[in-house]
This record gives structure tokens, C-alpha cells and sequence, in this order.
């Protein structure tokens, strides 16, 4: 069978998404063709591959079918190891729950979830991929001051449409040789899309930045790679989130080719309060009278450093051998406070 499917494609082109359903349903005939076609944007030989890579992960857990999640768990298994030379895989042990953010930030990540969630519907069961032509992918700003939980709903997100989310490592795609940072983003990408994983940019002011007036080589060689970037977000058929603490130092062209910019404020008061409750475990020992709503107002910080307080007031309790009080979270949001270069008034 694989021979007259190999026979019947055209070598060096990606089939259209009609001809990789046919492929699929022809070699997995128990999963849904439709849906995994448009999913994994994978040549001929990777559907092979991940056919037969999908059967046997059916067979380890004993399984009369090929299920979707053995496909998918075949298909990152594929494009794996070409993410992990230049990103690394993001996992998230919180909940919705634990992300505390005002409510017009969150009606935000809502509408972006609802997007990546009803792609394939819009797109190809609705026929706006025809319509649209370009720009079939979703690119979304995540911007705010920094421990605000930008990469914590990245992960979230990931995790609720159930994918791989991997943060790039900048230092392994920007090169000072002429075309070489091109050709890194390229594999990335390619990479990103085949193996339907979420691709985020930390800091993605580094990469995504302004454009300078061309005063030397260096200047035009970072202009070209910005050029570039923007040519490849704008064929990408993929998800890219980005963060920034800086929003103004994103260029432009960028910014007008977002599908979603969610902002990330510095929490109030009453945010702060509910970061302070949510990031004390409820198997930690707690003196009975904390007085989370005082921590609250006394000190303004992100979350971030919220965590970094009840981490450091936990290991102060434990040093001591008492339940955590509201002396240690005090001492310790005090000593985080102070790190950041600001004085509490008594």
C-alpha cells in the first residue's frame, strides 16, 4: 500500500489537503482523515511515517484502533527532534484558575482560544482559506510588564487545544552570518507547521523590532532578516504567540499583521489579593489569620514577584518549623520589593 501511495504522489510538493486526506484514510482508515489532514500540513513520507509510528503506539497500550491521540502523539514524535535544536517544549502545571488577570484580558484570550479552536471549521469546511488566500495563520502579541502571566496563558492555551507549545531560543536562531538567521527561521517554521505545534517568541522585541535607517551593512543585513520574518509570518499557516514588556518597540508591520494583541496590566489591588490566596497551596501549613488582603495593598507587584514572596516566605516558615504566617509573607514580599529597587513606608 505504501508503495502505490509514494507511486501516486508527486515527489519534492506538498499535496493539497483533498490529496493528504485520501493518504490518510487509506493507510488509517480508523481516524477521522478530514480533520488530521487539515490539522498536519506533513508531506507524503511523514504520513507514512507517522501511520506506521501511530499503529504502533495503538499496539503499546493495547488498543484495537488508531485513536487521534496516537496520531498526534506520532506526529511530535516526527517533528520533534527538528524544535528542539533551536526551541524547547513549554509545560504547565496550573489552571485557569491560577491565571489572575482583569476581565477584559481575559474576554481577550477567550476570543483567541475560540479562533485556534475553530480554524479548521472556518477555513476549510467554510471555504475562507479560499476566500482569504494568505494570512491563514494566527499571530497574537502578548504584551505587559514582566511576571504579568503572559507565558503562563501561553502555555495554558497550548495545553487547552491540546498541542506542544515551544519557546525559541533566540540564541540559536539570530547568526551574525549573512542568510543563516533566514535559514534557521525557515526550518522552524517549517517544523512548526508540519508538526502542529505553538510556536512562542519570549521577548520577541529582540526579533521582531523596528527597523533602523540603513547606515551600514549590519543595518541592511538586520533589515533583510526583518524582511524576511515578515514575508514567512505572513505565508505561516501555524500559531506564533509573542510577549514584550515593551509594546512600542514591536515594528509596525508587525503589529498591523496580529490577529490578536492581548494586553497583560500590572494586577490592582484586588488581583493582587486573589494572586496572594491562589499561590498558597492549600497543603501548606497557614496560620489562620493571614492578612492577604493588607499584603495586597501594602505592596504592588506583578505576579511574578507575588510568587516569588510566597516561595520565600514558605522556605522562611519552614527554616523556623511554623505554619506561614503573616510576618514571613510580609518579610519576604519586603525583601522582593527591595529587589526591585523599591522602599515600602512604614
Amino acid at each position: 500500500m505504501q508503495a502505490a501511495v509514494q507511486h501516486r504522489a508527486r515527489p519534492g510538493r506538498l499535496a493539497a489537503t483533498h490529496q493528504r486526506e485520501e493518504i490518510w484514510r487509506e493507510v488509517l482508515p480508523d481516524v477521522a482523515a478530514g480533520e488530521i489532514a487539515s490539522l498536519y500540513r506533513v508531506g507524503v513520507g511523514a504520513i507514512l511515517r507517522c501511520a506506521d509510528g501511530a499503529m504502533l503506539r495503538a499496539r503499546v497500550r493495547s488498543g484495537k484502533t488508531v485513536t487521534h491521540a496516537d496520531v498526534a502523539g506520532a506526529v511530535r514524535a516526527e517533528f520533534e527532534t527538528d524544535l528542539g535544536t533551536v526551541a524547547t517544549k513549554v509545560d504547565v502545571s496550573q489552571s485557569w484558575e491560577d491565571l489572575v488577570v482583569p476581565d477584559e484580558t481575559g474576554r481577550t484570550i477567550a476570543e483567541l482560544v475560540d479562533q485556534l479552536r475553530h480554524r479548521s471549521t472556518v477555513l476549510g469546511r467554510w471555504g475562507f482559506q479560499r476566500k482569504l488566500g494568505k494570512g491563514l495563520g494566527v499571530s497574537a502579541l502578548f504584551s505587559g510588564p514582566p511576571g504579568t502571566g503572559k507565558t503562563m496563558a501561553a502555555a495554558l492555551i497550548a495545553r487547552d487545544l491540546g498541542v506542544e507549545l515551544y519557546r525559541v531560543d533566540l540564541s540559536k536562531i539570530i547568526s551574525k552570518f549573512i542568510g543563516e538567521t533566514e535559514k534557521n527561521l525557515a526550518s522552524l517554521f517549517d517544523a512548526a507547521e508540519a508538526g502542529c505545534a505553538i510556536l512562542l517568541f519570549d521577548e520577541a522585541d529582540a526579533l521582531f523590532g523596528k527597523r533602523t535607517d540603513v547606515k551600514s551593512s549590519n543595518d541592511r543585513h538586520a533589515n533583510a532578516e526583518t524582511n524576511y520574518l515578515l514575508q514567512r509570518l505572513e505565508s505561516f499557516t501555524g500559531v506564533c504567540l509573542l510577549t514584550t514588556n515593551h509594546e512600542s518597540a514591536i515594528d509596525e508591520a508587525f503589529r498591523r499583521r496580529l490577529s490578536v494583541h492581548v494586553r497583560f496590566p500590572v494586577p490592582d489591588a484586588d488581583e493582587r489579593a486573589r494572586l496572594w490566596r491562589a499561590l498558597l497551596p492549600p497543603t501548606a501549613p497557614t496560620s489562620p489569620d493571614l492578612s492577604l488582603d493588607r499584603l495586597a495593598d501594602t505592596f504592588s507587584m506583578s505576579g511574578g514577584y507575588i510568587r516569588n514572596a510566597v516561595l520565600r516566605a514558605a522556605f522562611l516558615a519552614a527554616d523556623e518549623y511554623t505554619p506561614i504566617s503573616t510576618s514571613h509573607l510580609q518579610r519576604a514580599a519586603r525583601l522582593e520589593y527591595e529587589s526591585m529597587g523599591k522602599v515600602v513606608s512604614t
